[in-house]
């Protein structure tokens, strides 16, 4: 009988009290050897301060507008002096009021270009330049219209620039002889009496009287040398010559607000032809009055 070979005893392990575990990672961070090195506390302070660089632009701006402050306020850079020049037709009051006004006005605040305009707006002015210096002196000079014409009143005598613009008075006695020799006309109308310094005299009735007014004796036939316009309530335009003496109606121009400018001249050198086909017929001598207001129908007055 064979006996069989007993398994031998196999030991067992001894069983752990409890499951080991592994630590998580939260809480392998939350142990104080895995925190992260911290941004060290001198830069977290400089990171919240200003640099010396710009705190030196801040303090160089704060002066700065102390400056200008004292500047503006104190008793340095300020107008003192005025003076002007290039006047002749514009009143010196006027000048010395308006630059007057800044005196004491600091040169860092004096507005040139509004004082510019409120000069231009003077009649006579037609372009100013204004500066001022460091030394307290503001300077005006003065450029005036130029003088296109000579406008006649019952209440004076008035100069005019070529937009119409009555920009000064005058005297008769004062009047030199390059003033003499523009285009004068007399204005006898009612309105006329109203006519002051700063009035524009209406283009249709200034662009015809010059025309009339430059009209060659000759283009009437006529043998005179001086021609003058006259202007009324009755007759409009009157073109007369001193010698041989004779007046010519033309009529009112400028008044018709449906005659075109056109029209207009149309109508004057159909004036101008039947008074040269007149004279032509009859010598001017003889003549006294002519009307071609109409000049489709010409009147004559015969002297004597």
């Amino acid at each position: 009988m064979k006996l069989k070979p007993q398994p031998r005893p196999t030991r067992k392990a001894p069983r752990a009290a409890g499951r080991i575990r592994r630590p998580s990672r939260g809480a392998v961070s939350r142990g104080r050897g895995a925190q992260r090195p911290g941004v060290p506390l001198r830069r977290r302070i400089g990171s919240r301060l200003p640099s010396l660089a710009r705190i030196g632009a801040l303090l160089g701006a704060a002066a700065a507008t102390a400056a200008l402050v004292a500047l503006l306020n104190g008793p340095w850079l300020r107008i003192t002096d005025v003076a002007f020049g290039g006047n002749q037709y514009t009143d010196a009051t006027d000048l010395e009021r308006l630059l007057g006004e800044e005196r004491g006005t600091s040169l860092l605040a004096i507005d040139t270009g509004a004082l510019r305009d409120r000069i231009e707006r003077l009649p006579a002015v037609g372009d100013v330049t204004v500066s001022a210096t460091l030394l307290g002196r503001l300077e005006a000079s003065v450029v005036e219209h130029e003088v296109a014409f000579v406008w006649r009143t019952p209440s004076g005598l008035f100069l005019g620039a070529s937009d119409g613009t009555i920009f000064a008075t005058v005297a008769a006695e004062a009047l030199t002889a390059q003033l003499g020799a523009l285009p004068q006309i007399r204005d006898d109308r009612f309105v006329a009496r109203l006519v002051t310094v700063g009035d524009v005299i209406p283009q249709a009735i200034l662009s015809t009287a010059l025309r009339v007014v430059a009209i060659d004796p000759a283009a009437l036939g006529s043998a005179s040398r001086d021609l003058s316009l006259r202007l009324d309530d009755e007759y409009g335009f009157r073109l007369a010559s001193a010698s041989p003496q004779w007046e010519v109606a033309l009529g009112a121009y400028g008044t018709d607000p449906t005659e075109t400018a056109d029209q207009a001249s149309a109508r004057l050198e159909s004036q101008v032809a039947a008074v040269r086909t007149l004279f032509a017929e009859r010598p001017e001598i003889e003549i006294g009055w002519v009307d071609v207001r109409n000049p489709g129908k010409v009147y004559f007055r015969a002297k004597g």
